[in-house]
């Protein structure tokens, strides 16, 4: 009997879901891991009441003392690192390495949120009136939602969850359907912090729930939402909380590109071309999905590609030595298999790869070997975002037409180049350069650390979370004027005198 969870979490406990459920598959095998319980409405809106509840005494808690709780998190956290990131591998099926480094960057958020709590500055300016003090305040925003998605379902949680606490909001979290359990599982290891700190609905969750998006995205009692997921939802999500003039922080898709110039270290570009494409079976927002490679070496570049690909080991995410783990289920390999067809279909050539592992072991989860195709600009298939691992191989004979290729598609989240020539590296970050809210030199397009504002443009929605000051998304500005003379000057000089 498949193992029963409930996935709605207010007021302290977790509820027993009335709403309609969801079921969780290990990708690796195909072995159904839990049925979770969703929210009815009425669950939701209690929840939404205790959250704004939470949040009310929550935002007058200073937020160096916010801070200390998001540290006690933090640590917990480290404590079930190792449990955590192998429940990731398992659910959502990205190799252990990878699912303890998914669980490490929730620490390290939580390390960053915990010096921000102290870092919320404003700012001050002088007054064209005598006696008069300008300046800027930053105040909590209130009950924040943030719906993520199945390929990580730990990492960016933490970029808002902790950035929000500290910033003294409230949260209601709906994770991907796909990956419901990771979401249960960090909701137990925070339950007993929050209790203690006497805010216990100051972070809650809906882990399942098919009405629980809309829900959110129409409720005007939550003023920001986070949504990471595909772009044709997230103009849905977006059509709405704007229509209620709402906010939004947008993480859609990616098409990124890696640049390959003549001078560059192939030491460098190789791997990191290997992991950017290969690393979480290409279902990264950052994954590259497009090669852009000078024509002069091409082909040889190419041939070393193939050769690592070869050596990929592909199977248990959890077993060691293995690089590359499943796809997230079946239906991502009937995507990946479809756009290969696409691709086919239109003049373009599969070098390498493809093929749907159906023998022993592998043949019971949603493993595929990487794929690598020689392709035009044109391609109609490769302007749009194939969660799976496929590589396209474009050439280019002047940085110039490299760039107008790269930044030629919709998506605009990273991009990378790979050169020794310093006017080739500072054309490409310049205004000119790359379109995408993410441009890297010398490293691949997969792996951002957290103290940068992390998020693109275009169709990839302008959204940042994060570090840098991504933090001010999730508060409300406001602008203070304070008189301290026994005069009423008026602003520009106007006059409006009265006995």
């Amino acid at each position: 009997m498949a193992r029963e969870e409930s996935g709605v979490y207010y007021a302290g406990r977790f509820h027993a879901g009335k709403g309609a459920s969801a079921e969780s598959f290990n990708p690796t095998n195909g072995e159904l891991l839990v049925r979770v319980s969703g929210p009815d409405r009425d669950q939701y809106d209690a929840m939404v009441d205790a959250a704004m509840a939470d949040h009310l005494r929550w935002r007058v808690v200073p937020a160096p003392q916010r801070g200390e709780l998001v540290r006690k998190m933090g640590n917990a956290l480290r404590e079930h690192k190792e449990a955590l990131g192998s429940l990731i591998s398992r659910e959502m099926g990205k190799v252990h390495q990878e699912g303890l480094g998914e669980v490490q960057e929730a620490i390290d958020i939580a390390d960053f949120a915990v010096g921000l709590s102290r870092q919320l500055y404003g700012v001050t300016s002088h007054s064209e009136r005598p006696s008069h003090r300008l300046y800027e305040q930053w105040h909590p925003l209130g009950v924040n939602a943030y719906i993520t998605a199945f390929n990580f379902p730990v990492a960016v949680w933490a970029w808002n969850a902790m950035i929000g606490a500290v910033c003294g909001n409230s949260m209601i979290w709906k994770p991907s359907s796909k990956t419901p359990l990771c979401a249960i599982e960090v909701q137990k290891i925070i339950e007993p912090i929050l209790k203690e700190a006497g805010f216990p609905s100051l972070m809650c969750l809906a882990a399942a729930g098919r009405g629980v998006g809309s829900w959110i995205a129409e409720d005007r009692r939550i003023p920001l939402i986070s949504f990471t997921g595909s772009t044709e939802t997230g103009r849905d999500v977006a059509r709405t909380v704007n229509g209620r003039l709402g906010r939004t922080i947008l993480e859609l898709g990616g098409n990124n590109a890696l640049i390959v110039t003549p001078s560059a270290d192939w030491k460098l570009a190789l791997p990191a071309l290997v992991f950017g494409s290969v690393g979480t079976a290409g279902q990264r927002c950052t994954s590259t999905r497009r090669l852009i490679i000078h024509r002069d070496i091409k082909d040889a570049f190419i041939q070393k590609s193939i050769h690592a690909y070869g050596q990929i080991r592909i199977g248990d995410p959890l077993a060691e030595g293995t690089l590359m783990g499943p796809l997230i289920d079946k239906g991502a390999l009937k995507g990946m298999q479809a756009a290969l067809e696409s691709a086919r279909q239109d003049g373009a050539t599969v070098l390498t790869g493809g093929e749907v592992l159906t023998t022993g072991e592998l043949g019971k989860g949603a493993f595929v070997t990487p794929a690598i195709v020689d392709a035009s600009p044109d391609l109609k298939i490769m302007r749009e975002e194939t969660f799976a691992p496929i590589l396209y191989v474009l050439t280019y004979e002047t940085l110039q037409e490299a760039l107008e290729i790269h930044n030629s598609v919709d998506q605009g989240l990273s991009s990378s180049i790979f050169t020794t020539d310093m006017r080739e590296s500072e054309y490409f970050l310049s205004h000119a350069g790359s379109d995408c809210g993410i441009a890297n030199v010398n490293t691949g397009t997969s792996g951002a650390e957290i103290g940068l504002a992390f998020g693109g443009e275009k169709d990839t929605g302008g959204g940042r979370e994060s570090g840098s000051d991504a933090w001010k998304v999730y508060m409300r500005r406001q602008s203070n004027t304070i008189n301290w003379s026994s005069e009423l000057p008026l602003a520009q000089g106007l006059k409006f005198d009265i006995d």
